[in-house]
C-alpha cells in the first residue's frame, strides 16, 4: 500500500487539537445506557479525536460469531451517541476480547488518511487472542500517530513477562507506510489498557488504608509499572501522568467496594493511559561522522529537518478513572490530552460536490476536483451518506469514480451515480471520496438537500423501479 503523497511545505499556524482517551476491561459485560460522564458528552470543550480501548469484551461463541457479522454492542452503542454530534467512526478493530474504536469530527476526517490496523497474539503459547495487542496507525495532518491498546499478563508475579509481551507486540507489527513501518517509527504513540502491573510488597491493610485517606502517592514506590521503568530502557521512553485516582481493580460488581471475595485481590492500578513522543536521534560521534551516511542516516536526518519544521506537542490535562460504572470488576480510566501542531497541510486532497438537483426520480451527477496530487486507484469510489452518518461504511450507496466517470478536463471531473440508490424520501446528505490507496475519506462536500421523489409520493411509495434500495425499508415502516 502507498502511503499519502507529500505534503506541499507551507507555513501553516500551529492548531491546538483535544484528544479523549478510554481504556476499560468490560469483563464480559453489556455497555451501559449512559456515557456522558466517561465521554465527557456535556463539556464545553468537545473533543477532536476519541479512542477507546477495551478489554474482555464478550467473546462467547454464539455472540463472537454475530459480531463478526454486525458491530458488536459496545461499537453500536458509542457509535448511536457519538454520530448525532457529528462524530465518524475512523477505525475499529478487535481481536477475541479487545476492542480498539477512532473517532473523529466529520471536519477533520478529510485529513486523517493511511489508516491501517493490526494485531498480535501473546495468549496460550502466543496462538490464542485473549491477551496480547490491538493498534490503529494514522496520518493526523501529516502527523504519525498510532495507537496500542494491550491487556497483558495478569498476577502479582509476572511483571517481567508483561514488559516481555510489551516488547514482542511492539516488535512484532508492522504497517504498509514506508515512514512508519513499525509503532518504533511513529512520531507520537500511546500505550494503553489492561497492563495488569500490581502494587507488590505492601500489605492489603496498608494499601487500603492509602486509598480511604486519598494518599496514593504512599504506593507509587511500589507500583510495579513504576518500578520496571527504573531498569527497563522500552519504558523509559513512555510518560504518565500521576495516579492520582483509586485504584481501578478489583471491584464487587455492581459496587464500589474493592474484592471482598475469598481471595481478597489486593487493588492495583491496572488500566493505564501512557504515551511517548519521539525525540531526535542522539548526535553521532566524530567517527561515525567521517563515514559516507546511508540511506537510512539520510531519511533520520530528512526526518529532524521536517520535525523542527512542523513541531508536535503532548500535554495531558487530564488522567482519572471514573467510579461511577460498576458493570465491570474493573474501573474506566480516562485521559485528555491536547496536541499542539502545525499542519503539514490545511486543504484536502479533494473536493467535490452534487451537480444539480438530485432526488430518486432521476440519475445523479457528481463533480470533483483533485487539489493535490494522490495516488488514485481503480477502487476509489464516492459514497452518498445521511448528514450524521456513523462510519466509513454508513453509505446510502455509492459509485466507483472510475468505471462510473462521464466527463473530465483537466480541472473537474464527471461522476454518474445511479437513481436505484438514492433516498425516496429525500435527506440532507454529504458526499464522501474515499481513497483505496490511503484507506480513508480524502474528500467531504457541503451538506445538500436530496428532494423527496415526486413520483414515489404520487405512487405511495410502493413503485417497483424508484429507490429500489429503500423501497422494502419504507414498506415496512408504512
Amino acid at each position: 500500500m502507498t502511503e499519502e503523497s507529500e505534503e506541499p511545505k507551507g507555513r501553516v499556524e500551529e492548531a491546538s487539537f483535544r484528544l479523549h482517551m478510554v481504556t476499560w476491561n468490560v469483563a464480559t459485560a453489556d455497555p451501559p445506557e449512559d456515557f456522558t460522564l466517561l465521554l465527557h458528552l456535556n463539556s464545553p470543550k468537545r473533543p477532536d479525536l476519541y479512542v477507546i480501548g477495551l478489554q474482555e469484551v464478550s467473546s462467547r461463541p454464539l455472540r463472537f460469531v454475530s459480531d463478526s457479522v454486525f458491530d458488536d454492542p459496545w461499537t453500536k452503542r458509542l457509535m448511536d451517541t457519538l454520530s448525532p454530534r457529528r462524530y465518524v467512526k475512523l477505525s475499529s478493530i478487535r481481536m477475541q476480547g479487545l476492542l480498539l474504536l477512532v473517532f473523529s469530527k466529520l471536519t477533520h476526517v478529510p485529513f486523517i488518511r493511511d489508516i491501517q490496523t493490526t494485531y498480535t497474539r501473546t495468549g496460550v503459547f502466543g496462538y490464542w487472542g485473549n491477551k496480547g495487542g490491538v493498534s490503529a496507525r494514522l496520518s493526523f495532518y501529516g502527523h504519525m500517530l498510532c495507537f496500542l491498546n494491550c491487556h497483558l499478563a495478569a498476577h502479582m508475579d509476572f511483571a517481567s513477562q508483561r514488559v516481555d509481551e510489551l516488547e514482542y507486540i511492539v516488535d512484532a507489527q508492522t504497517f504498509h507506510c514506508q515512514k512508519a513501518p513499525k509503532i518504533d517509527n511513529h512520531r507520537l504513540m500511546f500505550w494503553f489498557g489492561d497492563l495488569n502491573f500490581r502494587i507488590q510488597d505492601h500489605g492489603m491493610h496498608f494499601v487500603r488504608s492509602c486509598i480511604k485517606d486519598q494518599t496514593y502517592d504512599l504506593l507509587w514506590s511500589k507500583e510495579q509499572l513504576t518500578m520496571m521503568k527504573e531498569k527497563e530502557q522500552i519504558l523509559q521512553q513512555f510518560e504518565e501522568g500521576p495516579l492520582d485516582f483509586p485504584p481501578t481493580y478489583k471491584f464487587d460488581l455492581n459496587s464500589d467496594t474493592y474484592d471482598s471475595s475469598g481471595k481478597k485481590r489486593k487493588p492495583a492500578w491496572t488500566d493505564r493511559i501512557l504515551w511517548r513522543l519521539r525525540s531526535k536521534a542522539p548526535p553521532s560521534d566524530g567517527a561515525a561522522e567521517e563515514k559516507a551516511w546511508s540511506a537510512e542516516e539520510e531519511d533520520e536526518e530528512q526526518q529532524e529537518e521536517e520535525e523542527e519544521e512542523y513541531p508536535l506537542r503532548v500535554r495531558q490535562d487530564l488522567y482519572t478513572s471514573h467510579m461511577e460504572y460498576r458493570i465491570s470488576d474493573h474501573k474506566p480510566v480516562i485521559g485528555v490530552f491536547t496536541l499542539e501542531l502545525r499542519k503539514k497541510s490545511d486543504a484536502p486532497l479533494v473536493s467535490l460536490q452534487a451537480e444539480g438537483d438530485w432526488s430518486a426520480d432521476m440519475d445523479a451527477m457528481v463533480l470533483y476536483r483533485p487539489l493535490q496530487p494522490f495516488a488514485s486507484s481503480a477502487w476509489d469510489w464516492i459514497g452518498l451518506y445521511k448528514v450524521g452518518f456513523c462510519s466509513v461504511s454508513d453509505y446510502i450507496t455509492y459509485t466507483w469514480v472510475k468505471d462510473n466517470q462521464v466527463a473530465s478536463n483537466e480541472e473537474v471531473i464527471q461522476v454518474y451515480v445511479s437513481k436505484e440508490g438514492i433516498p425516496v424520501r429525500g435527506a440532507q446528505c454529504v458526499l464522501c471520496y474515499y481513497s483505496n490507496t490511503l484507506q480513508s475519506i480524502i474528500g467531504v462536500s457541503e451538506a445538500f438537500k436530496v428532494h423527496e421523489s415526486k413520483v414515489a409520493g404520487e405512487e405511495g411509495f410502493f413503485h417497483e423501479k424508484i429507490g429500489a434500495l429503500e423501497l422494502a425499508v419504507f414498506t415496512e415502516d408504512l
